[in-house]
């Protein structure tokens, strides 16, 4: 990683204390560093340290400064979490920032425009999505209340929630995802299980104490409402 490549130069803000092995400065925790053929080279033996340290964050600051740059690097990290080097910013000219802040300040309406634009659209789809599985609940239920189908749908399919309506399987609206959605809705909604874990007892067993309970909900969500008889 430390020659050009697809990401240009790559610079490690390094975890453990080194030594540059040029110059022999010491290169504590936290400082940055290139690799040259193995060997970590500091930033003044690298030629790098007329470079200025630009931190991530705004993809187009980041991206005018580095095209604005005749040099520059991308600094990386190893998340010890996700076992894998992660981007933390770049360091390129000073001279690059500023004229890519200048022009940021020049646009920053329209680019505010757009952002706002781009978010309407992606709620838009996603409101979308939740009516969708929330007639896809009322249809494998047809018993449920109108609205308790909306309420699941809404929470099931919470952006970055982690929930099951998140799942790819709940966007092909596999009907075992939809069950688990109305399954975990009633199960908390409709019967004692909350009130059990209030009480400390462990998950499983207020599951199965509460099972009876929960599946004469469902068995009732899954039955049409019948129709009323005319006079």
């Amino acid at each position: 990683m430390s020659g050009p490549d697809s990401a240009g130069l790559v610079v490690f803000r390094i975890r453990r204390d080194s030594l540059c092995s040029e110059c022999g400065e010491p290169l504590d925790r936290g400082n940055l560093l290139l690799l040259q053929d193995g060997r970590p080279l500091c930033l003044s033996c690298a030629d790098l340290d007329h470079l200025e340290y630009l931190p991530r964050g705004d993809a187009a600051l980041t991206r005018r400064a580095r095209r604005r740059s005749g040099l520059s690097a991308v600094v990386v990290e190893f998340s010890r979490t996700r076992r894998r080097y992660e981007r933390q910013g770049i360091l390129v000219e000073p001279e690059a920032i500023d004229k890519a802040q200048a022009e940021c300040r020049m646009d920053e309406d329209l680019r505010a425009a757009r952002r706002e634009h781009e978010a309407a659209r992606r709620a838009g789809l996603d409101q979308q999505y939740i009516m969708t599985f929330a007639a896809e609940v009322r249809r494998c239920f047809p018993g449920c209340p109108a609205d308790v189908a909306d309420r699941i749908a809404e929470h099931a399919c919470r952006k970055y929630s982690g929930r099951v309506g998140r799942s790819a399987a709940a966007r092909r609206l596999d009907p075992e995802a939809v069950f688990l959605a109305v399954q975990a809705h009633a199960r908390h909604r409709c019967t004692g299980y909350d009130a059990l874990l209030m009480r400390g007892h462990d998950r499983a067993d207020a599951r199965f104490a509460v099972q009876e309970e929960l599946e004469l909900v469902l068995d009732r969500w899954r039955q049409a409402p019948l129709c009323e008889e005319r006079p």
